[in-house]
């Protein structure tokens, strides 16, 4: 893998099936229970902030959208799980889209640059903010209980881009160190 993207197909489904399972783990095993809402924060969004960084847009997307949808699915919360897959997948897209768009605009091959990622991820967040918002919306039958959620959304994608912008950096200079 290089700058964003997978060397090969194959290397592309390896890394993504890799991801998928790492955004299930940071879903599942890392949930704080927010009770006013009956639902729960975690760490996820780390996860999905990191491949991004790491594959780029369509795999980023693939494994944010899957590996959430099935910790929704195993998670007991299996009716979220459409809302799920395009709220993750647009987020992990959209950081992408931006990041790419934005290596294309300083010609070269993927953004190293820290605030360009974390202009991305906040656009990422700001979008799967809203989508859970209308979703909840949706679900609950009104807005009252799905503003509830909004401040835990907003810390998690805080969390999110914090995490995996240190794990990233870490794993940038150790693959450089090679």
């Amino acid at each position: 893998m290089k700058n964003g993207s997978p060397d090969s197909k194959t290397a592309g489904l390896v890394y993504t099936a890799l991801m998928i399972c790492l955004v299930l783990l940071g879903t599942v095993l890392f949930r704080i229970p927010v009770p006013m809402t009956q639902g729960y924060v975690h760490l996820g969004d780390t996860m999905i902030f990191l491949g991004v960084l790491m594959l780029g847009k369509r795999h980023g997307a693939a494994a944010a959208g899957l590996g959430s949808a099935l910790a929704d699915i195993l998670g007991g919360y299996a009716f979220w799980a459409p809302w799920t897959l395009v709220i993750k997948s647009l987020m992990a897209f959209v950081t992408g889209l931006i990041l790419e768009r934005s290596a294309h605009n300083h010609k070269h091959s993927y953004s190293n640059d820290r605030l360009v990622k974390l202009t991305a991820m906040t656009a990422g967040g700001i979008l799967m903010c809203a989508g859970y918002l209308a979703a909840e919306t949706v679900m609950y039958g009104s807005f009252a209980p799905a503003i509830l959620g909004l401040p835990w959304n907003i810390g998690q994608v805080i969390v999110g881009m914090v995490l995996s912008m240190a794990i990233y950096s870490a794993i940038d200079v150790s693959t450089k160190n090679k």
